[in-house]
């Protein structure tokens, strides 16, 4: 039996890691593919700010290796403090981290072997001078074994160590006294490491479009570069060259007509109106060109939502129209009360282990929304040629009102919120424990939405409702690519998508269903004169209708006890909303009917 013989001064065992292969792989599971990327440039970045002298870090290809067995290997190389062979062992072959400070400690911290290590089996190569002396380590996953450890070495004089002392023939010409080389080996020796991952933005750049879109802005007095065009011959610097990296906040500051801060709740909001020229199309592939949300801390971008998830988060900010050309990064505000710390990925923030109120956050730069950003929505809002249907609509419909259910229960002391006039029966508190005693799971034993657990406790007394005032009505704007209220990819070969914080709803003018119809008509009518507008503005009228009408049918459901407000969200989702207009019958009379009303004035005035 084996025993542990505790020192006096000894007050716990302390705990040890049995398998560091099986941790090391499984937090690799949970890193963001390309963020060794990330891991590696902050290592060399704290490294060149520990030496006070400024430096630079730059990713490439390991020429070297290159030259000797044609294969590319991806390197990263920093002017920082460098290390001995000690240190290397030290540092490297040992599981460490800030986790209070976010970022990783001088001494290569969890994160860059974690995030390195479990994607490059093959191994990691750190060749690192320090005062001028070079050595060498090979962090490796050994396969027998299943753990990730620093190869041994055999010395000319026979020793063996776990470092080995290199010359200074295989030196970049970028460090001189002090600096660090990294290199990636993948998961053979025969693999081309700088070759960008499937499914990867920018394959030709992925490194430069990585890292500008990872950072807001890198510290002064340190140069970050990435190689490009490396499948190119090296003479042709055209196409086969460093491109220095910037990170957003300068792109943005070049590009920009307008920017601005908004102080929210937790944090500030900073924001952008990006210029209307070629470079928000021809710079995407190295930056984040074109309008996105992100959060933003300590000069890092998190939880980044760009194209079609950006264009939706920009509605939420209230950005409608125009989210092409905006920027708004989220920064949350750091205090004693709360701690702010990120995911094992590095990708999200968490405040207080919670996610960020996202929600909270739009609805607030909603309501605040500066006079700038408005301006432009408006701007790119009137550029739709749709006629306005809504008071034909709301003719149409006013004797339906009552079917809808349109109206909300509101709390208001003393007095019950109903449908109408007449005196609602009150329910007895019998009647409320019945309630909780006939369903519901054992973590929710109402079986009643939490949100509406209240609503059981309805006043007893029978009284005279007050009627709440609402706007049943949602706001309509038609939108298309072609007049540039609407972006490629948004609500695409959709009818319409419903944004429920602004009571807002676009439909999209371009969708095959309207324009079918449209076109049948416009073939019905061909001998009228100008049948071609008439037929398309009778076609989106009576579809708006039907979308209008879903839409306020579908919010007399809300509160109800058997629909969740998950289940709202579907009933009006795009793809609802586009099963909501997929019958015809009914729409095609009525477009039927509306133009056969008109065509005859129209062919007399042709003399027809």
């Amino acid at each position: 039996m084996s025993t542990h013989v505790r020192r006096r001064e000894e007050s716990i065992l302390p705990m040890t890691i049995y398998n560091t292969g099986f941790l090391l792989d499984r937090l690799g599971q949970d890193c963001h593919p390309l963020q060794y990327l990330r891991e590696l440039t902050q290592n060399a970045i704290d490294a060149v700010q520990r030496t006070g002298e400024g430096g630079e870090v730059v990713w490439d290809v390991d020429w070297i290796m290159y030259d000797l067995d044609g294969v590319r290997k991806l390197c990263i190389t920093d002017t920082g403090d460098g290390m001995t062979g000690d240190e290397m062992v030290k540092f490297i072959n040992n599981l460490s981290s800030s986790v209070s400070a976010q970022s990783l400690s001088g001494a290569y911290g969890v994160g860059a072997k974690v995030a390195a290590a479990t994607r490059n089996p093959s191994g990691v190569l750190y060749l690192s001078w320090k005062n001028s002396e070079g050595a060498l380590i090979h962090l490796m996953h050994e396969d027998a074994s299943g753990q990730y450890g620093l190869k041994q070495w055999r010395h000319s004089d026979g020793s063996y160590a776990h470092f080995l002392p290199i010359a200074d023939d295989v030196r970049p010409e970028l460090i001189a006294k002090h600096g660090t080389k990294v290199v990636l080996l993948g998961e053979s020796s025969g693999a081309d490491t700088i070759k960008a991952p499937p499914g990867v933005a920018s394959p030709s750049r992925w490194i430069s479009k990585y890292l500008n879109t990872r950072y807001y802005v890198f510290p002064p007095r340190v140069t970050v570069k990435a190689r490009e065009g490396w499948e190119y011959p090296r003479t042709d610097t055209d196409r086969n060259y460093l491109r220095t990296l910037t990170g957003q906040k300068p792109y943005l500051s070049e590009h920009s007509q307008s920017s601005g801060k908004l102080q929210l709740a937790g944090a500030v909001a900073h924001w952008w109106i990006l210029k209307d020229e070629p470079a928000i199309t021809n710079n995407s592939g190295f930056v984040e060109s074109a309008g996105h949300v992100a959060a933003l801390y300590k000069n890092e971008l998190y939880e980044p939502a760009t194209g079609r998830a950006g264009m939706a988060q920009l509605q939420q900010f209230g950005v409608t129209f125009g989210y092409r050309y905006v920027v708004v990064y989220v920064e949350p505000a750091v205090d004693g009360d709360s701690l702010l710390t990120t995911n094992t990925s590095r990708t999200a923030l968490l405040n207080d282990n919670e996610p960020l109120p996202w929600a909270d956050w739009a609805a607030e730069f909603r309501e605040k929304l500066p006079a700038e950003l408005g301006s432009l929505v408006n701007q790119k809002a009137s550029a739709a040629s749709e006629r306005d249907h809504t008071k034909a609509i709301r003719e149409r419909l006013k004797d339906l009102l009552p079917l809808y259910k349109i109206s909300r229960y509101r709390p208001a002391p003393g007095v019950e919120i109903v449908m109408d006039e007449s005196r609602l029966p009150a329910a007895s508190h019998n009647s409320t424990r019945q309630r909780r005693q006939a369903g519901g799971s054992a973590g929710n034993p109402t079986g009643i939405a939490p949100a509406n657990v209240y609503a059981v406790f309805e006043k007893t007394a029978s009284a005279v409702g007050k009627k709440a005032r609402q706007e049943a009505f949602p706001k309509v704007q038609w939108v298309s690519v072609k007049d540039g209220t609407r972006e490629y990819g948004n609500i695409e070969d959709r009818a319409a998508s419903y944004l429920a914080e602004q009571n807002l709803l676009l439909i999209n003018a371009d969708f095959r269903v309207f324009k079918d119809m449209a076109d049948h008509f416009a073939q019905e009518f061909r001998t009228v004169p100008g049948i071609g507008p008439l037929a398309t503005d009778a076609v989106h009228a009576w579809f708006e209708q039907s979308l209008v009408e879903t839409v306020v049918g579908v919010q007399g459901l809300v509160s109800s006890r058997e629909w969740s407000q998950t289940e709202i969200n579907k009933a009006i989702s795009e793809e609802a909303l586009t099963a909501s207009v997929m019958q015809r019958y009914h729409t095609l009379f009525a477009v039927k009917r509306e133009l056969g009303s008109k065509v005859g004035p129209l062919r007399s005035e042709a003399g027809g």
